[in-house]
């Protein structure tokens, strides 16, 4: 362990012992799946009252409008839950962005709704325990013990805590932007990459994609002829996006909607791939992709062909400042007798949406579990005051200038 000064070693004490053990199962007594709005209404409102410790107004933000398509090629607009927003200290030298999430993959029908011990103490199971109502139990206890410091007055920064992460923050993104402007670094506080505290580095990017294929109907034995498959059209557009697959990009056509009786020619099908594309670059070449298998597949087939969606999560790559930054977090960490090392992962989260406004980030500063999006996801209990000092420490090092 290093050297900590005297302000440091209070600081880091004083984030460890925030009670956020009976945070984490406050809010995880909540289902805040990312659908069900009156969920995220409860557990909105208790996290506003929490971050009201710090200084600043804490608003409750109505997201932006989200449009999806149904399965029968219509858009329809998707309701999402509001989303937590706190500006600190806009002037001060030092702006920082901590960004979190409320909502889980868990619907309000799933099975997973209660909390059990794994081992009593020691390891928690429960929905959203490490993804990631621990992380912002975390991120609050860093930042209550650094407003503690003397080095707050130099430190300004806002914090987002979005409604609709587990599903794009497609309601979210904009709010996400604005904030990162401007900003030395941001935090984010998903759940480390392993369960021994490593750090995700960088990350793909996903987008999400529906193709409304409109064809022609016919009687399938009288006059096929005069149809236009629509369904034959989906299926050739997914396995020549699934052809694509190779270095650099991933391809899943996930599901075909629409079809007809079988003595009827269909003339609706609905088409949804997921494409991750690592690079920017590849990213591009994935856009040019889609635009040239629309192209060719409605000409080759005589349909008409509506693509929906965008890449709502840009590749995250390692950049010189990334690493600077990932550094600083190693360094703290060795202050603290903590080993952090980071890797690549093939996840994407917000830390993509920040990373693309040019502001490093490091997006797994939560705690240490597992088993995540499944009912066996599960919180190490000691990793919330590990990650707390570590995430103060950083904060206090980013205020200094360091």
């Amino acid at each position: 362990m290093g050297e900590l000064t005297s302000l440091e070693q209070k600081c880091v004490e004083a984030a460890a012992a925030e009670p956020m053990l009976a945070q984490v199962e406050n809010w995880s007594a909540v289902n805040s799946g990312s659908r069900n709005l009156d969920g995220l209404g409860i557990i909105g409102a208790r996290l506003a009252g929490a971050f009201s410790d710090l200084p600043g107004d804490v608003a409750m933000l109505e997201p932006a409008r989200v449009e999806a398509v149904d399965a029968n090629g219509k858009a329809f607009e998707v309701p999402h839950g509001r989303n937590l927003h706190l500006k600190v200290r806009p002037d001060a030298p030092v702006q920082l962005l901590f960004t979190g999430h409320m909502d889980t993959v868990f619907g309000i029908d799933h099975a997973f709704q209660s909390l059990s011990w794994l081992e009593p103490g020691k390891v928690l199971n429960g929905p959203g325990v490490a993804d990631m109502k621990g992380g912002i139990a975390v991120m609050l206890a860093a930042l209550k013990a650094v407003e503690a410091s003397p080095l707050a007055s130099v430190l300004g920064y806002e914090v987002v805590i979005n409604s609709d992460e587990e599903v794009g923050s497609l309601g979210s993104a904009s709010l996400i932007a604005e904030a990162a402007r401007g900003k030395r670094a941001a935090l984010t506080y998903e759940p480390s990459a392993l369960p021994d505290g490593t750090l995700a580095g960088a990350r793909p990017g996903s987008g999400n994609f529906s193709f409304a294929v409109h064809g022609r109907s016919a009687h399938a034995g009288r006059n096929p002829e005069e149809g236009r498959n629509a369904l034959v059209a989906a299926a050739d557009l997914a396995l020549r996006l699934k052809a694509a697959v190779g270095p650099g990009l991933k391809v899943n056509p996930a599901k075909i909607d629409g079809g007809s009786p079988n003595n009827v020619v269909p003339d609706i099908a609905v088409l949804r791939v997921n494409l991750r594309p690592s690079t920017l670059d590849d990213q591009a070449r994935a856009q040019a992709l889609i635009d040239g298998s629309v192209a060719a597949v409605a000409a080759e087939h005589d349909v008409r062909i509506h693509a929906h969606g965008h890449f709502a999560r840009p590749p995250k790559p390692m950049t010189p400042e990334a690493e600077t930054l990932f550094k600083l977090v190693q360094q703290a960490g060795a202050d603290l007798g903590q080993t952090i090392g980071w890797k690549s992962t093939g996840g994407v989260c917000d830390g993509n949406n920040i990373a693309a406004c040019g502001v490093p980030v490091i997006d797994t500063m939560g705690v240490r579990g597992g088993s995540i999006h499944s009912m066996e996801e599960y919180l190490i209990v000691d990793s919330l005051a590990e990650r707390a000092a570590l995430s103060a420490l950083t904060i206090l090092r980013l205020a200094e200038g360091a």
